[in-house]
Parts: C-alpha cells; structure tokens; sequence
C-alpha cells in the first residue's frame, strides 16, 4: 500500500494511536464522510480536512496547506485503510455481512479488478479480522448497496464489459491453443497477448480460458504453470497478499496451488521476521519452565488502575491541545503492581519471539511457526501502546516544569512523546523503581539536548493555555519527578562527601552537576585533562576510581542518576 503523501495527514494517523478507540471509531466514519464529497478537482486547506476529521479547529501561522483534490482523495484511502486497520474487529462480531474483494466481485458479476476501480469512485472498505486470523478489506453490505444505488450506470456498464458472445470465447480459446502449440509461453503471457489483441481485459480472458477448461477437463488450453517463480513476481503475490487478496485469488492470478502460493508467501513472512530488530530486556524468569503460563495466563485488563488525564502527542494551537486533554481524561493510571506485569509481558513477548525466531529454516518455513511469532510481536505492541497512554499525561507533567520564554510548550510535548516511547521499549522493570522516575528522567534529558537554542516565543494563546494545563495539573497527584530531583540533591551531598577536590572536579565536569539537573555541560576527558594538567588516560583512572567509591555510597537509584 502506497504511503500518504501530505505530511500533514500522515502525521495526523500516527497521533490517532494514542486516542480511544470510540473516538477514533467516530474519526474513521467522519473521514469517510469527507471522502465522499471531496471534488478532485478543487483544492482544500488542511485545516478543512483536520476539522472533517476531529472536529477541532487547527489554528496555523503559516496560512495552512492546500492539498489538491485528487491527491486529497487517494490520501484519504489510505488514511482509512490505516486507521481501520487499527481498529480492525472479528468479521464474525459485525451486525451485517462482510464480503472480500474476490466475493463482491463474484456476487455483482464484475472482475476484482473493476472492484478497485470502484474503490477509487467511493466504494471504501474497511479492514476485518477474518476467522484465519488474518486482517483483509471487507466491505458492509450496506455500502455496497448504496454505491450500487447511486451509481447504477456505472454498475451495469462493468457488468457488461465481461460479457462476450460464444464466438467471440471460440477465438479466444482457438488463440490460446495456437500460442501454446507455437512457443513455449507461460499462461499469464498467453494472457496478456490474447488480451492486446481483442482489447478485452486479461481477467476477463482469464475467465473465458478456466471456465472452458471446467467444461472441458479433457481439453486443457493452456499447460498448468511451474518451475521457480521470478523473485518479482515473489514479491507482488507477497504485497497482493498482505492487502487483503485471499490465497484463492492468487492462484488464479498467477495460475499456481494452493501450496505453492502459502510457500511463497511464508518464505517472504520469514524473510521479514529475520530482518526484524527484536530487543527486550532480559530476566531470569523468562527461563524457567512454566514462564508462560505463568506471565501470559492473566490477561490484561484494567484491574488496579485510577482514572487520570492523559496527553496524546500533537502538535496544536494551545486551545486544540486543552481540548486533546480534555478527551483523555479517562485514560486509567497504572498501579505499582499493574506496571511491573505489563512490562514483565511485553518484555517476554519479545523474548519469546525472538527465541522462536531462531528455529525458523529457510529450506522448510512453517506457517503455524510465523504465525506464532506474529503473534507475539502484536501482543507486545498492543501493550506498548497501553503503557504510553497510560504515561502522556507525565510528558506535560515535565515539558511544563521546563517551559522557559524560548521554547514552546507544545514542541516539547512532540519530542517528550517521542522519548516516551523510547523509554518504553529501555525500561528494566527488574530493578525495582517506578517506570515514571526513568521516563521522566530520559524524557528531560532529551529537551536538553534536542531543543534548538533559539526556538519560538510562546503567543498569547499558547501561554493562556499553558495557565490552564498547569492549574488542570496541579489538581492531579504529582509525578516522580520531585523524587529524581531529591535524588540529585542527595547525590551533590554524597560526592561532597567522599570525594577528594580532584575526583570531585573530575566527576562533576564528566557528568554534568554544573547548574541544574537538566541543562547539563559536560566536558571531556581531555578537556579536563588540560585544566588540571593530567593525560588523558590518567582523568580515566582517576574517574573509575571515584566512580567505585561512589557506587559503595549511593543507592541504585542515585547512581543510575549520575550514569544514566
């Protein structure tokens, strides 16, 4: 599937994660909404499209993005696509019948690809979770009924396209057994040639040859395909099928088995996991012989949590973002103990995956194998995603508490988000300290050094704003944020302590206890080297050596302040 072209809309979709999922079940049909009456041949400020879509006003300094219609319109279906992929729910639990590509076009009497022509003219699907497990375009009932109500020219004209007299299949097939007694072609370039010569589609050529071959077994055209497949061709049943197009279709597209289809396309599953980077952190738990019983038995829910607010990560006007707030308020808190489970469950997902990965054979690939391991790596995301909802709200918690004349609120919002994440996937619950006292330490140490020096002054409507967050904030429990800052204070008293002046010096310039926590200057070894005329390799012995008293004096948590 193509990608979305405006950066605007792309980045709106990434923020959309983060979102309830009833309200981005409301944005998906307002998106489709708006793809109905978009004209490709008009053009639309962004701004237009943001409000169609959330229902918030997009405030800009810069006059805002005009996006043509028709570029507008193939964004928007992949925009859907993407955002009911999300959202993607068992065909079996929906109201109404679900057909796939290959079923509508069977039940109207059209070619699949007629049905994507007819996607382009507002036909949209949404993406289901079939009962093999695996998420395809599907399309309502309803809607298929009313784009057939509203366009029935269109319906009856493709419907008569396929349609050929008798003699005209008798010279197909009579084409068909002269290029096969006359070259040694393959069935798709016999296909394509018949299909340059008469001017008729290749599906409908396509057909025309298997529906005489039904009725005439003995009297096969064309020779069943084989040998090895072109690495091209590898590669496009592997994207056909990752958009949803069954195995049924893909055998008669590219005229091979059922097993040669699967092989091709668990030989790509494979290819995929192996260039996968998987990284988790390790614990001894994961070892033992009941682990998975043990981690994965309980599924997760939303025992042990608090309501509280949260933050999605977007990039708004200051009125926007209140608003933002304001529909994540619900978002649950984890307790201590809900915490460390996630972290325990996602981090053996990954392991799990990983260690499964290993025994996969190029020679012989099993689909349960990569299914499995698919398996676990949805799993993990599916709780990586929980536990960055659950932990927006700390990220204006510190961008607040750092917000000077230079740097706009709703900037460190975006990059906080973005260390989140990171957090995520670097936190060791094993050591025994809450996720938010590492996150809001990583979170601050990334605006320190990614925020430009000279960033833009906050406007009236922003600093209102900020007011509002901070008194909304101040009714909220307070974050381990005031803890790490203790945490620093004790560690300057400790270093004072059992440091001579010239491991004090050297410690102090190393790490960055000049000025406050967060805004660090550091130095290097041969800067310091210089100051107090040492080599290089002599500030080295001498830091690791302070570095050892330190490590007796300090608690964990202190230490990994000064390190980390």
């Amino acid at each position: 599937m193509r990608r979305i072209a405006s950066h605007n809309l792309a980045q709106l979709l990434m923020q959309l994660r983060f979102t309830p999922e009833k309200k981005r079940r409301k944005q998906l049909d307002a998106a489709e909404e708006l793809f109905a009456i978009v004209d490709k041949d008009r053009e639309y400020p962004f701004e237009f499209v943001f409000f169609r879509i959330t229902g918030f006003n997009l405030k800009r300094s810069d006059g805002g993005e005009l996006v043509k219609g028709d570029e507008l319109l193939e964004d928007l279906r992949v925009f859907i696509s993407k955002l009911s992929g999300q959202l993607a729910g068992p065909v079996t639990e929906q109201s109404e019948r679900i057909r796939t590509v290959p079923e509508l076009a069977e039940a109207v009497g059209v070619s699949t690809k007629t049905i994507d022509r007819w996607r382009k003219r507002g036909l949209i699907p949404r993406k289901y979770i079939f009962p093999d497990g695996v998420r395809r375009l599907g399309f309502l009932q309803s809607k298929v009924n009313k784009f057939i109500e509203a366009n029935p020219g269109l319906v009856s004209k493709a419907k008569g396209f396929v349609r050929l007299t008798d003699k005209q299949k008798q010279q197909i097939v009579r084409q068909a057994e002269r290029l096969t007694a006359g070259k040694n072609l393959s069935r798709r370039q016999i296909i394509n040639r018949i299909s340059a010569k008469t001017g008729k589609c290749p599906e409908t050529i396509r057909y025309t040859l298997r529906n005489y071959e039904k009725a005439n077994p003995q009297k096969a055209v064309i020779k069943k395909s084989g040998g090895v497949i072109e690495p091209a061709q590898a590669a496009e049943i592997y994207r056909l099928f990752r958009q949803g197009c069954d195995a049924r279709e893909l055998m008669k597209r590219f005229d091979r088995n059922k097993s040669s289809i699967y092989r091709i396309i668990n030989r790509r599953r494979a290819r995929a996991l192996r260039a996968k980077r998987i990284e988790f952190v390790a614990s001894d738990e994961f070892l033992e012989e009941d682990a998975e019983q043990k981690i994965l038995a309980e599924p997760v829910d939303n025992k042990g949590t608090t309501a509280h607010k949260s933050v999605g990560p977007i990039k708004l006007s200051g009125s926007s973002l209140s608003a933002y707030l304001r529909t994540l308020k619900d978002v649950p808190a984890l307790n201590r103990e809900r915490e460390v489970k996630l972290f325990r469950q996602y981090n053996y997902l990954k392991y799990s995956a990983c260690r499964m990965r290993t025994g996969i054979k190029r020679s012989s690939v099993s689909g349960a194998r990569l299914t499995k391991i698919e398996s676990y790596l949805a799993q993990a995301e599916e709780i990586k995603r929980r536990l960055i909802e659950t932990n927006l709200r700390l990220v204006v918690a510190v961008a607040r508490k750092h917000v000077v004349e230079q740097a706009n609120l709703l900037d460190l919002v975006g990059e906080g988000n973005v260390s989140l994440m990171r957090a995520v996937e670097k936190f060791d619950y094993t050591r025994g300290f809450r996720f938010a006292t590492f996150a809001s330490w990583i979170i601050a140490k990334d605006f320190a050094r990614k925020i430009p020096a000279q960033a833009s002054r906050l406007d009236k409507t922003t600093t209102a704003s900020l007011v509002k967050i901070q008194h909304d904030l101040r009714t909220e429990d307070a974050v381990d944020f005031a803890a790490m800052e203790q945490a620093h204070r004790s560690l300057t008293q400790v270093i004072q302590d059992n440091l001579t002046e010239r491991e004090r010096h050297i410690i102090v310039n190393r790490f960055g206890l000049i000025g406050t926590p967060i805004r660090k200057q550091t130095k290097t070894l041969k800067q310091i080297g210089k100051e107090l005329g040492l080599s290089k390799e002599r500030v080295r012995q001498i830091e690791l050596i302070a570095l050892q008293k330190l490590r007796q004096s300090l608690s964990l948590e202190e230490f990994e302040l000064l390190t980390g």
